[in-house]
């Protein structure tokens, strides 16, 4: 694990291969772990960057002045860019990294990004899912987040719908859930930055996001899963029309995760993307 000092605090990353950046962007309550699957085929040809961001999954805790709103999660995937001097980036984002990223493509601050793969992802109304709403209103209430994290000891209740039982067709090994679980629940610092991120979801932010997604005119590749249990497809059409230059490739078998579920198929899809504008140059 490399460590690099940004605005918002120090962020821990993975840093392998070689060749044009792909920087990796997951969601609440996971770490760059999501993508253990998908690095492995990458790498020979291309440097893959997945950064544990200060999403609930986090080992370090962030500056207790951290902006940890979605525009200021947002800016630090950005910053993260800038300061290792990355060019010709493509992002690869999930769940609530997908939101973060359509609202860092809508800031305009895109200079050094060439290409975007969604993968199911919180966008329009649907930042949160229904689902997990609730996780919301419980942040505000003092203790809760400490309460709901420690419940997730138990490898059974992990892999309830309200965890992470909806996310992945297919089991993630409790030993993976564990590690995503452990930061909030061993440190006070952690927990602070994940209520903290859970106050700040508003679907404002990402509706916003989509009325300037016009202006990002690179290509975008939306991954999707038609099965999915909380993004429709009709997400990524709609996004899809919004962007100058994108399309819709479908993901069978599969859930939000689409890393733990279809890890060969989405690499094979990010390698020919990736690879097919490179050469086209």
């Amino acid at each position: 694990m490399n460590e690099i000092e940004l605005t918002a605090g120090t962020i821990r990353y993975r840093d392998t291969g070689s060749g044009p950046p792909i920087v990796f962007v997951h969601g609440l309550l996971v770490d760059g772990t999501l993508w253990r699957k998908v690095i492995p085929a990458l790498e020979a040809r291309f440097r893959c960057i997945a950064p544990d961001l200060p999403l609930g999954s986090h080992t370090i805790a962030m500056k207790p002045g951290a902006d940890l709103t979605p525009p200021g999660l947002a800016a630090v995937i950005g910053e993260l860019i800038e300061r290792l001097d990355l060019r010709d980036v493509t992002l690869v984002a999930n769940d609530t990294g997908g939101a973060l990223t359509q609202i860092l493509l809508a800031s305009g601050e895109t200079e050094r990004i060439a290409r975007v793969v969604l993968t199911p992802s919180d966008a329009f109304d649907n930042f949160f899912p229904p689902m997990f709403r609730p996780l919301q209103w419980l942040a505000r209430v003092p203790g809760a987040v400490n309460g709901v994290i420690q419940t997730l000891r138990a490898p059974a209740l992990r892999r309830l719908p309200l965890a992470y039982g909806w996310l992945a067709k297919r089991r993630i090994p409790n030993e993976v859930t564990a590690a995503w679980v452990r930061p909030a629940q061993s440190d006070r610092g952690v927990r602070r930055d994940t209520a903290k991120l859970l106050k700040g979801v508003d679907k404002r932010h990402t509706n916003e996001a989509a009325a300037r997604l016009s202006s990002f005119d690179r290509p975008v590749l939306l991954a999707w899963a038609p099965e999915d249990r909380f993004f429709p497809l009709e997400d990524a059409r709609r996004l899809a029309q919004l962007f100058p230059d994108a399309r819709v490739e479908e993901i069978g078998d599969s859930w939000t995760f689409v890393p733990e579920d279809q890890p060969e198929r989405l690499a094979r899809l990010v390698e020919e993307f990736a690879g097919a504008e490179l050469t086209a140059r």
